[in-house]
């Protein structure tokens, strides 16, 4: 005890570097495990109020319980897919017009360039077929990527529901061994960060959710204007992608314009970027911080930081993690008083009363600002 308070400060900031390092290289080691379970545990925070109707009102047992909220809430996620499933079907029935709109668009291309730069068509063709056999070959590569890629995250969504249905089956179990893990005089801060957890996970999910929704209204809404076709599908989609920040409106922008060009005319191009970035505008500054943003308590440039972490860490799935991730990690650390600065650091900020020192500081600073702007003026 008296070793731990006379620590100097570059072995506590030097130990803490090397915990940090090690969480990092134990989370690539074992993103297999680690990914499924913290998904895994998020959905089985926003199932437990259903399964324990299940179990408190029809009396079923916890493990079928547990079972038949899994596969409700597997057959919910299976029947958005669906939908955008039959959708894309439709959309590949009119491929032969894509194609004519693409051929068009790409001879248009070709004698702009023609009258522009005075390249010809036989030039152009040429360029094109020598530059050919290196993009089939770096093709290939990306296809084998794709279907690697589909086949471990086909892995992962199964071990994601089979973590949830046990998870949901022995909640109690691991509440009780977190409380076993720590002295009697902190359960009560234990109870708190659990509680607060709970419905920190509930509110973000549920936040999240209705978020996807009116970002898919808006911009079924703005296509329709526009006269896009497939505005369903296109709202959908990026309804969907919306759940990662910044990058998800990004492929949607990509893919709706990409649809556009095919389905419609170029002309129409710019209204669809003006249509998202009103909505980008809209979602950032209003619903992002009033129905998902008020509930994490995490400030922008820590969530900018943690989406770039855990793209490096864990791709596309560590940036979906990434939010959650910090806000649990902020509730820790607002309820371990070593840690509460850094908590601090996480949150928004805040309109509070500084200490004595602090309040001095800023002071001093604000007076030598006035005094330097008197000397300009002088």
């Amino acid at each position: 005890m008296i070793l731990s308070t006379k620590w100097p400060f570059y072995i506590k900031l030097a130990c803490s570097l090397i915990s940090i390092l090690l969480l990092g290289w134990f989370a690539l080691i074992g993103q297999t495990i680690l990914i499924p379970l913290l998904i895994g545990f998020l959905i089985s925070i926003l199932l437990v109020p259903v399964c324990n109707f299940f179990e408190n009102y029809i009396r079923l047992p916890r493990a079928i319980a547990s079972i038949i909220t899994t596969l409700l809430f597997s057959s919910v996620i299976v029947g958005i897919f669906y939908v955008i499933i039959l959708q894309l079907v439709d959309l590949s029935n009119e491929w032969p017009m894509f194609q004519k709109q693409i051929m068009d668009l790409v001879t248009q291309t070709q004698e702009w360039i023609h009258r522009t730069f005075g390249i010809n068509t036989h030039n152009q063709i040429e360029y094109i077929n020598s530059n050919l056999s290196k993009t089939i070959s770096a093709s290939t590569v990306v296809i084998e990527h794709l279907v690697a890629s589909i086949a471990r995250y086909s892995v992962l969504i199964l071990f994601t529901f089979l973590y949830v249905v046990f998870i949901l089956m022995y909640r109690q179990h691991l509440v009780r061994f977190v409380f076993y893990v720590f002295k009697k005089n902190h359960h009560r801060n234990v109870s708190s960060v659990i509680t607060t957890t709970q419905h920190m996970v509930k509110q973000y999910l549920i936040g999240l959710f209705f978020q996807m929704i009116l970002v898919t209204g808006l911009t079924f809404a703005a296509f329709t204007i526009i006269g896009i076709k497939y505005a369903f599908v296109l709202a959908i989609i990026t309804g969907l992608l919306n759940v990662i920040p910044y990058v998800g409106i990004t492929i949607s922008l990509i893919i709706s314009s990409i649809l556009t060009v095919a389905t419609s005319s170029p002309s129409d191009v710019p209204f669809v970027f003006l249509a998202f970035f009103i909505i980008h505008a809209i979602d950032g500054n209003i619903i992002m911080p009033k129905i998902v943003g008020s509930k994490v308590k995490v400030n922008s440039l820590v969530v900018i930081i943690g989406l770039v972490i855990g793209e490096m860490t864990w791709g596309i799935m560590g940036m979906l993690l990434s939010i959650p991730i910090l806000a649990l990690v902020k509730i820790v650390f607002d309820h371990v008083d070593e840690l509460k600065p850094w908590g601090y650091l996480l949150g928004e900020e805040k309109s509070e009363p500084l200490d004595h020192d602090i309040e001095a500081y800023f002071r001093k600073k604000k007076k030598r600002r006035l005094i330097h702007r008197k000397r300009v003026k002088e």
